[in-house]
């Protein structure tokens, strides 16, 4: 089973993927390994991602999705790949701002971050590939990495429904 662990950056998807007993492909390194990307964004300090080259790979490496094992895909791009199940870890705002600003980022790319967090960017592009049917939601804001890794775990083992829609943060916009 090929499972994905997406969110906008910040929202614990590393650290809650560690904890995993599963095959965890961390996509960010392979894009950097492997040449994924086609130019270096300088005014956002970041790749942009060859898709048709990291699918290409994914399916080399990783290969189809079937029931052989349990391999999970880790990466904020991780819901634009073919999946049977997309996770996508959620974080408050002003939360996800202020993680973003701990670990260097700069004042103008964690905000832009929050309004894309609050404005369900990621959710909406997984709900739009994969339908609402193999979408789950985890808000990370209060959970420790253990039992956001234990929240993933029931969606592997499917012993939760999926979720997309139930987490809330548009107020953020509003203060």
């Amino acid at each position: 089973m090929r499972v994905v662990l997406t969110g906008t950056p910040g929202t614990g998807k590393t650290t809650a993927s560690d904890r995993l007993p599963h095959e965890v492909v961390h996509l960010n390194a392979v894009i950097e390994r492997e040449g994924l990307w086609t130019e270096r964004d300088e005014g956002r300090d970041s790749l942009v991602v060859d898709l048709d080259g990291l699918r290409a790979w994914v399916d080399d490496a990783v290969g189809s999705t079937d029931d052989e094992g349990v391999v999970v895909l880790e990466s904020h791009l991780a819901h634009l790949l073919d999946a049977d199940r997309v996770v996508v870890l959620r974080c408050r705002p002003d939360v996800l701002e202020s993680r973003l600003r701990e670990r260097g980022e700069s004042a103008e790319k964690a905000r832009e971050n929050a309004e894309s967090e609050a404005l369900d960017v990621i959710l909406t592009e997984a709900v739009d590939a994969h339908g609402s049917e193999r979408v789950y939601e985890i808000d990370t804001t209060d959970r420790s990495p253990d039992a956001v890794a234990a929240e993933v775990e029931a969606v592997v083992a499917g012993d939760r429904d999926p979720s997309a829609g139930d987490v809330d943060f548009l107020d953020y916009l509003h203060s």
